[in-house]
């Protein structure tokens, strides 16, 4: 029996079996424990190939009609939630399960309050990034990553934080707390540090490293499908479309344009060097132990 694909819902994982059948796959619902505990299993060593092309196209469009059809054909009907929205799959954060994601999004909360109630200066003050002969002098390198807590407006704030709790909570879940943690401060030092020598220092906001963990998972679902973790190619496409329209500079609001695009490259590479650094195993899975789908 070769392992798949792992979901942490039973209604997809038996979906894509029913799929499987109908194209002269042997494919097997099996129930385990961990994170992801619904896996598809196939039996034949010789249909992995064109099993794994199937599960590609099912974590791109799990609700392609085709696939209830095939349920139908098997005599069953499986009602699959939509896993297409902005933000599929926010759930409560969790503080053993994704306690980076958890600190990040309080401090944002906490800084812009601060902000609201009239300490805005202050927030300034100790968050706003400085020249780097400045930071060099002063050596208050914690301003790195302090525009990456500043928040200009309500709209500004939720945006970015329904982005990172989504995105940055499926990640730590998946990958584990550490690889999060340094996606976040490599796409926060960098991408401040790009829009610090392109533009000075009035900007802020957690667009940088939001863009990060787009990529990031982007990057994963192309690279790694079998790993269960990806984005809706119109979704990708909408983010995409933001970020050049912040470069024709055609927007309402002034765009860290610079931050976004630094940040984006910080998470497809980390994607990408991930899946290189990921231990090949016989069954030709290779996703992580922990995560969610």
């Amino acid at each position: 029996m070769i392992t798949l694909l792992a979901f942490s819902q039973e209604q997809p994982a038996q979906l894509l079996v029913n799929y499987l059948r109908t194209q002269s796959i042997d494919a097997v619902y099996q129930k385990m424990q961990g994170e992801l505990e619904h896996v598809v299993l196939i039996r034949d060593q010789a249909d992995i190939t064109k099993a794994k092309q199937i599960a590609s196209e099912f974590v791109a469009k799990p609700t392609d009609k085709k696939y209830q059809q095939a349920a139908w054909t098997q005599g069953k009907v499986v009602e699959l939630q939509s896993q297409t929205g902005l933000f599929s799959g926010v759930k409560p954060l969790n503080l053993k399960t994704t306690p980076f994601t958890a600190v990040v999004l309080v401090i944002c909360l906490v800084v812009f309050g601060i902000s609201w109630l009239g300490g805005f200066n202050f927030v300034l003050e100790w968050f706003q990034i400085r020249s780097l002969n400045e930071l060099s002098s002063s050596h208050q390198w914690w301003r790195l990553l302090g525009p990456a807590f500043i928040h200009f407006s309500e709209i500004h704030l939720i945006f970015n934080l329904l982005w990172w709790w989504s995105l940055g909570g499926k990640i730590e879940q998946k990958f584990g707390t550490s690889t999060l943690a340094l996606i976040f401060f490599v796409a926060a030092v960098s991408s401040n540090i790009g829009q610090l020598v392109m533009s000075g220092t009035n900007f802020g906001g957690l667009s940088g490293v939001v863009y990060a963990v787009v990529g990031f998972v982007w990057w994963i679902g192309w690279l790694k499908p079998n790993w269960g973790l990806a984005l809706p190619k119109p979704v990708i496409g909408f983010l995409l479309v933001w970020l050049l329209l912040g470069y024709a500079d055609v927007l309402w609001v002034s765009m860290a344009n610079t931050a976004h695009t630094v940040g984006l490259v910080v998470g497809c590479s980390a994607a990408w060097l991930v899946c290189k650094l990921a231990p090949q195993t016989s069954d030709t899975t290779n996703h992580p132990d922990k995560g969610t789908w």
